[in-house]
């Protein structure tokens, strides 16, 4: 940990994830006050597959990657944790092990509350189990409707739907005033993996959006050029 103290930038990203901020200032107070500061380089590993929970962490600055590994060994990614947003409070709950990798994707900085501390709170704050209830409720909506999409939408409108959560959670101004360009540097693998797809069929997806000026495919990643035409595959499909 080169740093203990957040920047004002990563101070802003815990100060105003959407679960976050919605807390009685006391409580963020209170969460905050016992928080300790880690920072990873890109590929840092952060937990591991079967490690006793010890920490409740929020990213600050850059993402989480949750990955598993595949029979063959190969790290398949499900998902990015954007800044803003707590995760690790589900072992510390039923006191059983991590149930997948974490690895830093870009320099990363994580505000981090010890297993003991997280007790504690809960412990003085009745609103704390109720904030927390909704975030899990959140996450099973956002589960079951992942699920859904899976089973139930062409690639294509999920690629869509795929695109414009990324836009949302890591997009920085484009060249163009009506232009995000994604901040997440992600392989098209990467992405393929998110979809349950292969990388050639993403490929073609992502081709086709760009004909359509709908997205840009740059070296540095991808630029949504055309969110309303996103919506509408991903509402059409």
């Amino acid at each position: 940990m080169d740093d203990p103290i957040l920047t004002p930038e990563e101070r802003e990203a815990i100060n105003t994830g959407r679960w976050f901020s919605t807390l009685s200032p006391t409580l963020r107070h209170d969460i905050l006050r016992c928080a300790y500061v880690k920072r990873f380089k890109d590929g840092g590993l952060i937990f591991s597959r079967g490690d006793e929970p010890e920490e409740w962490v929020s990213v600050a600055r850059g993402s989480a990657r949750v990955s598993s590994a595949s029979l063959t060994g190969k790290q398949i990614t499900l998902t990015y944790v954007e800044p803003g947003t707590w995760f690790g409070d589900v072992g510390l709950f039923d006191e059983d092990s991590r149930t997948h990798d974490v690895y830093a994707h870009g320099e990363t900085t994580l505000v981090c509350v010890s297993k003991a501390d997280f007790q504690r709170i809960l412990q003085t704050h009745v609103e704390f189990y109720q904030a927390l209830a909704r975030m899990h409720a959140r996450r099973i909506r956002s589960l079951y409707g992942m699920v859904e999409d899976l089973n139930t939408l062409p690639l294509r409108a999920r690629l869509a739907k795929q695109l414009l959560h990324l836009s949302r959670s890591y997009g920085v101004p484009g060249k163009e005033v009506s232009e995000t360009r994604i901040g997440l540097q992600l392989a098209q693998e990467e992405l393929a993996q998110l979809l349950g797809a292969s990388r050639q069929r993403v490929n073609q997806e992502l081709k086709s959006m760009e004909r359509e000026s709908s997205i840009r495919i740059e070296p540095s990643g991808l630029t949504v050029r055309d969110s309303n035409a996103l919506r509408r595959i991903a509402a059409s499909e």
